[in-house]
């Protein structure tokens, strides 16, 4: 077995546990090795790592109000494309009422997360309903398209050329976090049979990022039934049960929902804040060397960020030092209430990601001076 060199040892006023028991009036910081898996050492630093007065170059980190791309349309593959790297590709779609055609993507898994509305999801599988706050996992090659009853917001999170997983939860057992049995799959039921019909139906399927139009004439969502262990699944973020302790802030890893190829989806939902006295109860200061971190914030209030709304999503390149805002450091022991209300999504990449045209022309250009200030 392989192992990085050096060994534990503790240098000048420090705590023996991370994340607690910080020497009075200091920071920590965590540098690590691959994420929050490999081997780590933690600074105690007498200022905040983030106090600085100006920051120039291409290590900046970036906010992005998706609020504002406004434009809805019915194709799912001209949707405002965010960010990508050769394993992930993320859009942010907006639509209404019903697609006119459907959608295959042969280039990749794809994992839809519902930002806003509602209404029901017709594929190869059958009807699945959807609503806010649903993750809906569609395996590469399914044909599927969206009747809105009510307007939608959607992430898209396309694991190209791989598939998505569950993690490996380790100790804690398969059925922690969530069981798979909430996994909900789609009913070929009256709904599904019903929309069935002889009409010209088209399907546009997207393979190495460009798109072919199919025409039958028919549509070919004509399954009466099928059986297997491939299928489009559902599971919302209500029943998403946080791993948590009260004596210890466990690392953005531990809320591992998805893996794909060479990143992962994370996600925050409300637990309740630490208890020891101790333990730290905001996220801790780290240089995120190795991956780049998406986060989307999908609802509540966002207790390390200021100037952060539903609907914003933000970037920070690996190799850049971040940590809370000065305002949560002011609680960085002490919080006001019992419990955090903030639901949000993460895709950490192992690979940078590129900026695209859609994300540049709705950036917060002010971000990075978010950080200036000091905590009370």
């Amino acid at each position: 077995m392989k192992r990085y060199p050096g060994r534990t040892r503790v240098e000048g006023k420090a705590s023996r546990q991370a994340h607690a028991d910080l020497p009075p009036g200091t920071y920590e910081r965590e540098m690590s090795k691959e994420g929050f898996f490999g081997p780590a050492s933690f600074f105690h630093h007498r200022r905040p790592p983030t106090g600085w007065t100006s920051f120039e170059g291409p290590l900046r980190p970036h906010a992005y109000d998706l609020a504002k791309l406004t434009a809805a349309g019915a194709d799912p593959w001209a949707a405002a494309e965010l960010l990508h790297n050769a394993s992930c590709r993320i859009r942010f779609w907006r639509t209404t009422g019903k697609m006119d055609s459907l959608a295959r993507n042969a280039d990749g898994d794809d994992l839809l997360f519902v930002h806003q509305g509602r209404g029901d999801m017709y594929s190869d599988f059958g009807r699945l309903a959807f609503e806010a706050g649903d993750y809906i996992l569609l395996p590469r090659g399914t044909m599927w398209r969206l009747e809105c009853a009510e307007p939608a917001a959607l992430l898209m999170i396309e694991a190209t050329n791989a598939s998505y997983l569950l993690p490996d939860k380790g100790l804690l057992g398969g059925h922690a976090i969530f069981d798979p049995a909430l996994l909900d799959a789609p009913a070929v039921d009256e709904a599904f049979l019903a929309q069935q019909d002889d009409k010209p139906w088209r399907v546009r399927v997207k393979r190495r990022g460009a798109v072919s139009t199919v025409t039958f004439p028919y549509n070919p969502l004509d399954a009466v039934g099928w059986h297997g262990d491939l299928s489009v699944c559902r599971i919302n973020v209500r029943d998403i049960r946080p791993v948590m302790s009260h004596r210890y802030h466990l690392p953005p890893s531990a809320h591992t929902t998805f893996v794909g190829n060479r990143f992962v989806v994370c996600t925050f939902v409300p637990r309740p804040f630490e208890t020891d006295p101790g333990a730290l109860k905001v996220p801790f200061f780290h240089n995120n060397d190795d991956y780049d971190e998406f986060l989307f914030y999908h609802a509540g209030d966002f207790f390390s960020r200021d100037n952060i709304h539903p609907g914003m999503a933000t970037l920070h390149p690996a190799g850049f030092t971040h940590g809370p805002h000065p305002k949560a450091l002011e609680r960085m022991l002490v919080q006001t209430k019992p419990a955090t209300d903030e639901c949000a999504v993460m895709v950490d990449t192992r690979d940078a990601l590129e900026t695209g045209a859609a994300a540049a022309s709705v950036e917060w250009a002010g971000y990075v001076d978010s950080w200036k200030g000091k905590p009370k």
